[in-house]
C-alpha cells in the first residue's frame, strides 16, 4: 500500500493542476487533451510498466537498479540522469509549491479580496520576483517534505498519502459542482471538450508528450524507484493503468473547474503560468462565497504539491541512502539541503529557473524514457520483463504486443516528437 500510494501521490500534483490547465490553454483546448491521452495510453502507461518491472526485480532505487542489471556497463548512466533530473526538478517545482502556501495563507487572511485585476495580477508579480519570500515559502514547503520523507515509506509517504490523496480528491470535487454552476460555463466546456483540430501544430504535440511524462513522473526514476517497494503478489499492469487513470482523472477534474470559470467570466484561456496565481483570484472575487472556493482551491494546490514533492525527494535520497551506505535521515537532510541551494539559485534567478523548467520536462524526462525503454527492450533478456509482469503464474496475455511497443513504437515516436520539438523549441 505504501507503494500504490507514494505512485499515485508521485503522478498526482502541480503537474495536473497547475501546468496542465495552463499547457491546456495555450495550445487550443480539446484537440491538446486528445493527443495528451493518446500519449498516455500508447508510450507513458507501458513506460511506466517498465520503470515498476526494473525496480521491482532488483529491489534497488533506480541507479542501483542499473547496476545490478547490468555490473560495470554504462547503462548505469540512466539512474544517474534520471537522479539528476528529479533533483533539478525539485528545485524549481518547490519555489512553485511555495507560491501556492502563500496564496493558502493568502485567502485565510482575505489579502485578495477586493483587489483590482491589475491589482491581483501585480500581487503575483511581487511574490514571484521577491526572491528573498520565494526562499522563505521554498523552506516551508522543503521542511514539511522533508519531515514525511525522513519517516520512510511506511511510516511516512504511506501515512500522509492516505490522508492526502482523497483530501485532493474531494476538494477538486467541491471546486467542480461551483464551477460548471456558474452562468456562462457551457462555452469553457466546449472550448475544453469539442476538439478543433486546426489548432494542433508541432509544439501542440511536443507539448502533449512532455506533459504526460511530466505528469507521471516518468523518465527520471521515481516509478523503478517506488517499485522496488511493489511486492511481488501485486500486478504492475494493474498498477501501472490504475496510477495513469488516477493521474489522468484529476487533471481531467482540474481542466473542468478551470475553463468553465475562465470563459464564465471573459478570462483569456491562454494567460500561461499565471491562469492559477492571476486569474482564479479575481474569478473568486466575483463569486459568492468566493473567500471560502479560494481557501478550498489554493489549499488543494499545496495538498498538490506536498504529493509530488515527496516523491522527487524520495529519488534523491535513495540514491544516497545506497550510495554513500547512509541512514534515511541524514540523507533527508544532505538531499533537501543540497535542493535548498539549487532552489535559491531559481529563486534570484528568473532566467534559471526558465532554463532548468524546460530541460528537465522537455529535454531530460523524454531522454531518460527513451534510454529506459531501450534498454528494456534490448539489452535486458525478455524472460525477465515477463516474470515481472505475471504473477502467480499468471501470463500476461499482451506480453507480445508490449514488446513491440516497448523496441518500436516508443522509442521512434519518442524521437520524431523530440527532434522536432527541440529544433522549433531552439528555433
Amino acid at each position: 500500500m505504501g507503494a500504490i500510494a507514494a505512485a499515485a501521490g508521485s503522478a498526482v500534483g502541480l503537474g495536473n493542476i497547475w501546468r496542465f490547465p495552463y499547457i491546456v490553454g495555450e495550445d487550443g483546448g480539446a484537440a491538446f487533451l486528445l493527443l495528451y491521452v493518446f500519449f498516455t495510453i500508447v508510450i507513458s502507461i507501458p513506460v511506466l510498466m517498465t520503470e515498476f518491472s526494473l525496480g521491482r526485480m532488483t529491489g534497488q532505487p533506480v541507479t542501483s537498479a542499473f547496476k545490478t542489471l547490468c555490473p560495470g556497463g554504462k547503462w548505469q548512466a540512466i539512474g544517474i540522469l534520471g537522479v539528476l533530473t528529479a533533483f533539478l526538478i525539485m528545485s524549481y517545482y518547490n519555489i512553485v509549491s511555495g507560491w501556492t502556501l502563500y496564496y493558502s495563507v493568502a485567502s485565510v487572511g482575505g489579502w485578495l479580496e477586493g483587489l483590482s485585476e491589475d491589482q491581483i495580477r501585480q500581487f503575483f508579480i511581487n511574490i514571484s520576483t521577491d526572491s528573498v519570500s520565494c526562499v522563505v515559502w521554498l523552506i516551508l514547503i522543503l521542511a514539511a517534505t522533508a519531515f514525511i520523507v525522513a519517516k520512510g515509506v511506511s511510516g511516512g509517504i504511506e501515512r500522509y498519502s492516505k490522508i492526502l490523496m482523497p483530501l485532493l480528491f474531494l476538494l477538486i470535487i467541491v471546486m467542480l459542482v461551483r464551477s460548471v454552476t456558474l452562468s456562462g460555463a457551457a462555452e469553457g466546456l466546449t472550448f475544453y471538450l469539442k476538439p478543433d483540430f486546426s489548432k494542433i501544430t508541432p509544439k501542440t504535440v511536443f507539448d502533449a508528450l512532455g506533459q504526460s511524462f511530466f505528469s507521471l513522473s516518468i523518465g527520471m526514476g521515481t516509478m523503478t524507484t517506488y517499485g522496488a517497494y511493489i511486492q511481488r503478489t501485486q500486478s504492475l499492469s494493474g498498477l501501472a493503468m490504475r496510477v495513469a487513470a488516477v493521474d489522468f482523472l484529476v487533471a481531467f477534474l482540474a481542466g473542468a473547474v478551470i475553463f468553465p470559470c475562465v470563459f464564465a467570466f471573459g478570462i483569456n484561456p491562454g494567460q500561461g503560468q499565471g491562469l492559477v496565481f492571476v486569474t482564479l483570484p479575481n474569478i473568486f472575487n466575483m463569486m459568492p462565497l468566493g473567500r471560502l472556493f479560494s481557501v478550498a482551491f489554493f489549499s488543494l494546490l499545496v495538498v498538490a504539491a506536498l504529493t509530488s514533492s515527496i516523491s522527487l525527494l524520495e529519488v534523491v535520497v535513495a540514491y544516497i541512502k545506497t550510495s554513500f551506505n547512509m541512514g534515511r535521515r541524514k540523507a533527508t537532510v544532505i538531499a533537501s539541503a543540497l535542493t535548498l541551494l539549487f532552489g535559491v539559485a531559481c529563486a534570484f534567478s528568473p532566467t534559471f529557473f526558465y532554463i532548468v523548467d524546460n530541460a528537465t520536462a522537455n529535454i531530460m524526462m523524454p531522454l531518460g524514457a527513451f534510454f529506459i525503454v531501450i534498454f528494456a527492450g534490448w539489452i535486458l533478456p525478455t524472460q525477465k520483463i515477463f516474470d515481472e509482469l505475471s504473477i502467480h503464474g499468471t501470463r500476461f496475455k499482451l506480453f507480445r504486443a508490449f514488446c513491440f511497443i516497448l523496441r518500436y513504437v516508443v522509442p521512434i515516436v519518442i524521437l520524431i516528437i523530440f527532434a522536432n520539438g527541440l529544433y522549433c523549441w531552439l528555433a
